[in-house]
């Protein structure tokens, strides 16, 4: 055992090198997707079923959050940034295993369930199950890009300062304002953007609280994102069938019991940690 520095980004805007963080820091994510929003307009091309070419804006957050970490530690920072996507050795307990693994594909079981007893319109399923090594690849990469931001540099800071739940909120509906040209380019329906912004914010108070519980891993909830993805891509048909309404409103049930049992100012029920230093000290 022995003690070592690990990326942590400071909880003090004047101490951060980045005059305004974490607002200035969101802007320049915004800035930065710019291009891809507009190539998106420009083409008709998908990634994959449901996914514009400007869901390649996953790039933008990792590349804003390694110019932060560059700025406040030079390469060494951005090599502890990069470590941090796999960081399981916080995970203390292999019980967070379950919820970030199982956790969003039971509720998008319980989704398309929930679909089927209402009767509503869903295809004839046809699902690509030796598809899912590949997609969870995939998905694991874009999720890396997003929670190198969202999670490993931004939510530290605001949940040291603000609570685990307005963090949780402010970054859920920072996140879904980002990800809303993308939508309406691949579901022009208002009603459908509204379902999904809702279910974005209550995803993102779940994902706090399996990040707080699991050891502040980032791993955890990049794998935890990740199989939110694989799960709506095999929801039939591709995603076709999928009711971001229904989703939303399983998904916020499962946010607000966390709220209720774990409490809001850390959703883990344990005291709120201490302001995070530029380099926090961690036991390995």
């Amino acid at each position: 055992m022995h003690a070592t520095s690990a990326y942590a980004p400071p909880t003090n805007p004047q101490r951060s090198g980045w005059p305004g963080f974490p607002w200035t820091f969101l802007a320049a994510i915004f800035a930065l997707s710019l291009p891809l929003w507009i190539l998106g307009y420009l083409t008709d091309a998908r990634l994959m079923p449901g996914l514009p070419v400007s869901a390649l804006m996953f790039v933008c957050p990792a590349i804003v959050a390694g110019a932060f970490a560059y700025r406040i530690g030079g390469m060494h920072g951005v090599r502890e940034l990069l470590a941090r996507v796999f960081d399981a050795r916080r995970i203390k307990s292999v019980a967070w295993f379950v919820p970030m693994v199982l956790l969003m594909p039971g509720v998008l079981g319980a989704t398309y369930a929930a679909m089927r007893i209402a009767g509503l319109p869903l295809p004839e399923p046809r699902v690509a199950w030796l598809q899912t090594p590949i997609l969870f690849l995939v998905f694991f990469v874009a999720a890396t890009g997003e929670e190198l931001a969202w999670s490993a540099t931004v939510l530290d800071p605001l949940q040291d300062r603000l609570g685990a739940l307005r963090a949780a909120v402010i970054i859920g509906v920072v996140g879904a304002l980002w990800h809303a040209i993308p939508f309406s380019q691949v579901h022009p329906s208002v009603t459908w953007i509204l379902g999904q912004t809702v279910f974005m914010v209550a995803f993102r108070v779940v994902l706090v609280w399996l990040y707080n519980g699991a050891g502040r891993s980032v791993f955890a909830v990049i794998v935890f994102h990740a199989m939110y993805n694989v799960a709506w891509q095999l929801f039939p048909n591709q995603g076709s069938g999928y009711n971001p309404w229904i989703a939303a409103a399983i998904t916020v049930l499962v946010a607000v019991v966390l709220v209720a049992l774990r409490g809001a100012r850390t959703l883990t029920g344990r005291a709120s940690s201490p302001g995070n230093p530029a380099c926090r000290t961690v036991t390995r």
